[in-house]
């Protein structure tokens, strides 16, 4: 089961435009939707889904907006809320801004979108990229002879278009990992995390099959090879061209591209990790007068910062806070991930150049490092 009806509220609750795709739950039931809010985030409770009665609100906040999809039974959470948020790509590529503004002066094509998006609570046509070829910004205004449903939405493979051309056939694939560590302040790490991403973008003619490999473990085990240099790969999750049949079966990563930009997989590695950056930072206080913090990066950099204060006759004991550090890393990967080969097959038989990027990078948590000593001074 799927959404019933999905919502796009104000900050007060008040619904700016909405779309009924089941009519098995009343649509009034949303006036509850906006106290039932309150009342939860008041005692501290506040959940992503809330319940009044038998419908239950999945829903998430995006600007000054509230976009809610309602159910009567159990739906699959994950389906709806992975729908809401990408209506929010949607609706942000069309508009630039998601907002209430926006909302209000585009109410046909927000309108259009949602039917396009969803048919009787299950997602549709997704794809901005296709969506924009028959709903414009002046959508509403198309000659009547004119409109017509792309063959992508009829497609088997409805996330490109046929007749593509370039005068050069080229792929650009990056590589990028992003490291998560937490260190101790004796300096031994507590927790080590590698996300990974292979990300695309396309400039190939025709309807091209793509096969893409990496030294997976896993593949190295069913063709019996060395396996000192692979790596196996865990939560892998792709993007719908992927054809996950051939993958479950001998590992193959073959799949016909969105033309452009995109996301091809995903992945993590929870492994241990040696931190590629380590920092020291010793505390000078200068009684009374001032504090001298000096922080040493490796063998590369050292800063040294002065803080004048005012006179304080009580010492007070300060905290340690986290070093958060940012980086980049070209032309390399912590896991040791790589591609083995890009295959481009397309019935014409031109020529294909594909091109390998390694990026690592500091992650999206904050990463506590070692704090040294503290000296006093007079």
């Amino acid at each position: 089961m799927s959404a019933s009806a999905i919502f796009i509220l104000d900050m007060k609750g008040k619904p700016l435009i909405s779309r009924n795709y089941k009519g098995d739950v009343n649509m009034a039931e949303i006036d509850h939707f906006m106290p039932l809010l309150m009342q939860k985030e008041e005692e501290g409770a506040l959940t992503p889904l809330l319940t009044h009665g038998k419908v239950h609100f999945l829903w998430i906040k995006h600007s000054n907006l509230y976009l809610v999809a309602t159910t009567l039974k159990n739906a699959n959470a994950s389906l709806v809320y992975s729908f809401l948020y990408k209506a929010v790509e949607v609706f942000s590529e069309y508009f630039k801004e998601l907002e209430e503004e926006s909302i209000r002066d585009n109410f046909v094509i927000v309108y259009e979108l949602l039917d396009e998006l969803m048919d009787f609570g299950f997602p549709q046509t997704t794809d901005s990229k296709i969506l924009q070829e028959y709903i414009t910004q002046q959508g509403n205004k198309l000659e009547t002879g004119r409109s017509r449903v792309p063959p992508t939405v009829t497609n088997a493979v409805s996330w490109r278009s046929e007749g593509i051309k370039y005068k050069k056939n080229e792929v650009f694939i990056d590589v990028i990992e992003s490291v998560n560590l937490l260190v101790s302040a004796n300096g031994s790490v507590l927790l080590s995390e590698i996300v990974g991403t292979i990300k695309l973008k396309v400039f190939l003619s025709g309807m091209p099959e793509l096969r893409l490999g990496l030294n997976d473990r896993v593949l190295f085990e069913l063709t019996g090879r060395n396996k000192n240099k692979s790596v196996e790969l865990e939560d892998v999750k792709f993007h719908q061209c992927v054809r996950l049949s051939r993958f479950d079966n001998d590992r193959t990563i073959s799949f016909i591209p969105p033309d452009g930009d995109f996301e091809l997989m995903s992945y993590r590695l929870n492994t241990q990790v040696k931190p590629l950056i380590w920092i020291e930072s010793v505390i000078e206080k200068f009684s009374h007068s001032r504090v001298e913090i000096m922080v040493k990066g490796g063998k590369e950099y050292l800063m040294r910062a002065h803080f004048g204060l005012p006179s304080v006759e009580k010492e007070e004991v300060e905290g340690r806070p986290p070093i958060a550090v940012k980086f980049e890393i070209p032309y390399f990967t912590v896991s040791g991930i790589q591609v083995r080969y890009m295959k481009i097959i397309e019935k014409s038989g031109y020529q294909a150049l594909p091109w390998v990027r390694y990026i690592t990078q500091s992650g999206g948590k904050r990463i506590p490092m070692r704090w040294g000593a503290t000296q006093t001074r007079e």
